[in-house]
Order: structure tokens, then C-alpha cells, then sequence
């Protein structure tokens, strides 16, 4: 039986590191990708012995230039052939725009869009002319509606949004799976790192993993995980947009003003 690899970004925690163990257990070999290096060594133990499979590790930070280029130069150089491309990393920063360091800024398009991009570009050609593979891009609930306070972050779930849906349509009809997966708040370290003190329950990221995993294995094009999420992007669709707006401007408004950065 031939070997199949799945390429995971941001595979060290969360939703990242809960689909790279879907994938082991589906018999994928993996190609783990984050910037803690200790965390990426425990995680290849564990999912070799458990799965008997093969793990390959990069220590990267793709948020910064020409990460993109290296990483496909390194796995290209390893004799690597990905049938399974997660587009998972990404990070937020909350605060407003004008205070926010503009190096972070940038670096948080370059990660949530610009790798996005170029991974997809990479390794899409490939897997249409083999008629097989599959894309998972992770957007988010935000992808919706414009976000005060969190302005970047979700303009850039808004591009994977629509990049991914695009894509998915000009594959239609080949063995080509591509899926965005739109998640709400998820039990990671997203919303105390980004300063967001939210009251909503959030759903565990082993589920947000398997309704994800299982869509993409469908061809579902947009996966919005959990009933109550579906419902608050409904609303986000019907409501007035300027009233959407001045919603999210006091939600998440920060309370002592002081911007603040998450790894998701």
C-alpha cells in the first residue's frame, strides 16, 4: 500500500495538533510544522508509537518571509509528497489598529494569508494532476463580518473564507477535496492570549478537529462546527451591517485599552 502524508501547520497545540491525530489514525504519515521545537519532538514520539507511523518535524516561524519557500524547499529536498494539506496557523491581536506594533501586523496577514497562499499553491497543482488530495484552510466564525479591535484578524479569516471557496468551486468535479473550516470560540489558548475576555462557552478543539476532518473527507465547502455557531453566523448574514459593527465595537473593546497578541 503506498504511504500518505499530511502537511499540519501549527500542529504543536489545539485544532492543529487535534486533526494531525486524525490523520495518524487514519494511516497518514505526518509533516508536523510549528515554531516549539521540543513541543514537535514529543508529538512525533507519541504518534509514531501509538500509530506506527512516519512523523517529519519543521521548526518554523511562517509568519515570517519566505517561511513558505523554505518549508516546501525542505520537504521537496526530504522526497516528500503531500496528499493532505492543513492550513491551520494563524494568530489574532486585539486592540486598536492604530496602537497595535505594525511588525505584528504584518507578520499576522503574512501567517493568516500570504503561507495560506503559497502552501496551497504549492501543493494544489500536484494533487489535481494526480486527481486526488485534500485542503483543509481553518477561517473562523469571524470570517463573516468585519471585527473592531480585532480589525486584521478578521479581515484575514474573511480572505480564507473566500479564497478557500473559490478554490473549492474551480476543482469541482476532480478528486480534489477542498474545505474551509469555520470554527467559534474554541477551548485554546486564542482568547486569553489575544486579551479577549469572552462569556461564550467554547467547544472543545477535538471536536472542532473531527467536524473539520470529517467535512473535508466529504467535500463540504464551508464546516461551520456546533449548532450555536452555525445560528451566530446566520444572524451575522441577516444583521444590519452597521449595527454588526457597533455590536462587536463594545463586545470587544478592550477594557484597559492595552493591545494584545494570541498564537492560535
Amino acid at each position: 500500500m503506498l504511504s500518505k502524508t499530511a502537511l499540519i501547520t501549527g500542529a504543536s497545540m489545539g485544532i492543529g495538533l487535534d486533526l494531525a491525530v486524525l490523520a495518524a489514525r487514519d494511516g497518514y504519515d505526518c509533516i508536523l510544522v510549528s515554531r516549539n521545537e521540543p513541543r514537535l519532538h514529543e508529538l512525533k514520539k507519541v504518534l509514531e508509537t501509538r500509530y506506527r507511523i512516519n512523523v517529519h518535524i519543521f521548526a518554523l516561524d511562517l509568519a515570517k518571509h519566505d517561511a513558505a519557500v523554505r518549508l516546501t524547499t525542505m520537504i521537496a529536498e526530504a522526497g516528500l509528497t503531500v496528499d493532505f494539506l492543513i492550513n491551520n496557523a494563524g494568530f489574532g491581536t486585539s486592540g486598536a489598529f492604530a496602537d497595535l506594533d505594525a511588525e505584528t501586523e504584518a507578520d499576522e496577514v503574512r501567517l493568516n494569508v500570504n503561507t495560506l497562499t503559497e502552501l496551497t499553491k504549492a501543493y494544489l497543482p500536484d494533487m489535481l494532476e494526480r486527481d486526488h488530495g485534500f485542503v483543509l484552510n481553518v477561517a473562523s466564525v469571524a470570517a463573516f463580518q468585519p471585527g473592531p479591535y480585532m480589525a486584521v484578524y478578521y479581515a484575514t479569516k474573511a480572505y480564507v473564507l473566500s479564497f478557500t471557496e473559490a478554490i473549492h468551486a474551480e476543482v469541482k468535479g476532480s478528486g480534489v477535496h477542498v474545505s474551509v473550516l469555520c470554527p467559534g470560540p474554541t477551548d485554546t489558548n486564542f482568547f486569553n492570549r489575544a486579551g479577549s475576555e469572552l462569556s461564550f462557552s467554547k467547544m472543545p478543539s477535538h471536536l472542532v478537529a473531527f467536524f473539520g476532518y470529517k467535512g473535508v473527507m466529504n467535500n463540504k465547502r464551508v464546516i461551520i462546527p456546533g449548532l450555536s455557531n452555525q445560528l451566530l453566523v446566520g444572524v451575522a448574514k441577516l444583521m444590519p451591517r452597521a449595527l454588526s459593527l457597533e455590536v462587536l465595537r463594545r463586545v470587544q473593546k478592550p477594557a484597559d485599552g492595552t493591545p494584545a497578541e494570541s498564537t492560535t
